[in-house]
């Protein structure tokens, strides 16, 4: 794992120029997902022998045994179904403690990121893995359950739509394995009165437009309490309206064009939509012209329940902002959508920091910081942003046989 981790520190800035000619993200972030991935791997070399050491029963006599304990075991073949938006750390966060508990790997990777999928293909056998250890499979969507069904298959990880997850799950479950789902979100970014309001604003531009607003954890719903909502908005759309959008190449460029045409084009509509029925656009709003499926950083006020953005995932570089009375006011727009992945609460009363980690339907909360997944913290979401968790020691503890062991 440690050679493997090599090769990509070796391999940096070509990998990063890779990263961005697939999918589009500025190429400061594509070299920044690369080392992200050194580091994960690297974590789990050192860890791995921790994290799956036997967990000795401290009394036990109490269960009429001289000794007892739990130990985990690999399971085998693992199936990953992976997406396009980081198209290498999605993989080695799955793989990296995956081959370190001793699975091997079967990949079916985005379509439209082949020369990715075909490097990670052949990296960990280059880094010294035995033959066969990680694989990518060069198939389309519809034969991915022919794959899951196979008995050399013993579980499945996906990262995607709601509609992939469904499929992929209904098929593990159809043949009794285990399945970690994580199926995107459309987390909360809270600032109430008592916040730093333009550190917040500053963050939250990052946090909306990092990966060209193309991540599962990316803030996407801007919750404002009303007495800095004024504050908070006039800076948020001024740093919006400022982005440098243009060749992802360039290291000036802050946002890049999406991934897909498609992708566009479903972001078009979500505005489209709001904006028909009344919704107030105060930057952005507009595809520009020429080539590259760009789309200006936007944000959308006045929002109502009519609105599909509302209750829907915007992946791109658009914002929806609500103006909000109390924190009851503030948790009622936060858990209304049907997911449910991350959060993100402002805030320097602790009392207040308490009632939010209690009361919001996430899978994590970060208190004055945008979301970002760290190797060292479990990382997944419920209602439907999916269940499992990746990541930390749970991650690699999520494809292992928990076996318990009695001895008289």
């Amino acid at each position: 794992m440690l050679a493997a981790a090599d090769i990509l520190d070796k391999q940096a800035e070509g990998l990063g120029e890779l990263i961005t000619m697939e999918m589009g993200k500025p190429i400061a972030q594509s070299i920044a997902e690369v080392h992200k991935c050194i580091k994960a791997m690297r974590f789990y070399a050192a860890r791995a022998e921790e994290f799956l050491a036997d967990v000795p029963l401290g009394n036990p006599g109490a269960v009429g045994a001289s000794r007892a304990w739990t130990r985990y075991e690999p399971l085998g073949a693992i199936l990953a179904v992976m997406p396009w938006n980081y198209p290498l750390w999605q993989v080695i966060r799955f793989a990296a403690p995956a081959l370190m508990a001793g699975n091997s790997g079967l990949l079916k990777h985005a379509s439209n990121v082949p020369q990715s999928a075909l490097f990670l293909d052949t990296l960990f056998e280059r880094a010294g893995f035995p033959v066969g250890s990680f694989r990518t499979l060069l198939i389309g969507g519809p034969d991915v359950a022919a794959v899951l069904a196979d008995e050399r298959v013993k579980a499945v990880t996906l990262t995607g739509s709601e509609p992939a997850g469904r499929s992929v799950a209904s098929t593990a479950a159809d043949n009794v394995k285990k399945s970690v789902l994580e199926l995107g979100g459309s987390d909360p970014f809270i600032v109430m009165p008592s916040a730093d309001v333009s550190q917040a604003a500053a963050t939250a531009v990052r946090a909306r437009t990092s990966n060209n607003g193309q991540s599962c954890i990316a803030g996407k719903r801007f919750i404002v309490h009303t007495e800095v909502y004024d504050a908070f908005a006039t800076e948020f759309v001024k740093l919006m309206s400022e982005l440098v959008v243009g060749d992802p190449l360039d290291p000036a460029t802050q946002v890049g064009p999406l991934a897909t045409l498609s992708g566009r084009e479903e972001l078009a509509e979500l505005v489209d939509d709001a904006r028909v029925l009344g919704a107030q656009v105060l930057t952005g709003g507009t595809v520009p012209e020429g080539p590259g499926f760009f789309y200006a950083p936007t944000v959308l006020a006045g929002l109502t329940e009519e609105m599909r953005i509302i209750q829907e995932e915007a992946f791109g570089p658009v914002a929806s902002l609500y103006r909000v009375r109390d924190r009851e006011e503030a948790l009622r727009v936060a858990n209304q959508t049907s997911f449910g992945l991350s959060s993100s609460v402002w805030t320097s009363d602790a009392q207040e920091e308490e009632w939010f980690l209690a009361n919001l339907d996430a899978g994590a909360v970060f208190i004055n910081g945008m979301t970002v997944s760290h190797q060292e913290l479990p990382f997944g979401g419920i209602k439907r942003s999916g269940f499992g968790r990746e990541l930390a020691a749970d991650g690699i503890r999520e494809f292992c046989n928990l076996k318990t062991v009695w001895k008289a």
